[in-house]
């Protein structure tokens, strides 16, 4: 079942020209939880540099999860990176709240919100923490962060995109 978008708003991170669409909610893997309350007191920056992009049009799907809303269609916090150029993208979410979060990240090349599949494995780019080391479906204690009740995170992780 595909999901409908709302509350666009694009933003224009000025460090990298790059265009981000805020989006609530967002389709497959990315769902952003934009609330009317103020941010919470105790909350941290988490930026994730994603490694390997490639230009294939369509947009990146970014997100973070909780263990709760892990491989579902579902984020607590998400950014839409729309037709990524190659090479290294990066991402900031700001005010994330203290706890144990996954990164997921699709490359949804054909825009429909949904990750292709080649039979068991993706026929679109993607990628997770340690996405290297898996080699099944992942758990989230493979691919889980630790957000602090202040400062900052800083991840990495390499896309990784099918054989044409």
């Amino acid at each position: 079942m595909q999901r409908t978008l709302h509350a666009a708003i694009p933003l224009i991170d000025p460090e990298t020209d790059m265009t981000r669409l805020r989006l609530s909610p967002l389709p497959v893997l990315v769902a952003t939880a934009l609330t009317a309350s103020a941010a919470p007191a105790l909350a941290a920056d988490v930026t994730l540099t994603l490694d390997g992009v490639q230009a294939r049009g369509g947009r990146l799907l970014v997100a973070l999860q909780t263990r709760d809303q892990f491989l579902k269609q579902e984020g607590a916090y998400g950014e839409i990176i729309a037709d990524p150029a190659a090479g290294t993208r990066t991402v900031v979410f700001r005010d994330v709240a203290p706890g144990d979060y996954s990164v997921s990240v699709l490359h949804d090349a054909d825009g429909d919100g949904r990750m292709k599949m080649n039979g068991v494995m993706p026929a679109e780019g993607w990628t997770m923490l340690n996405a290297e080391s898996l080699r099944a479906a992942p758990q989230f204690d493979q691919v889980d962060f630790t957000a602090p009740a202040a400062g900052a995170v800083s991840l990495r992780a390499s896309m990784i995109y099918p054989s044409h």
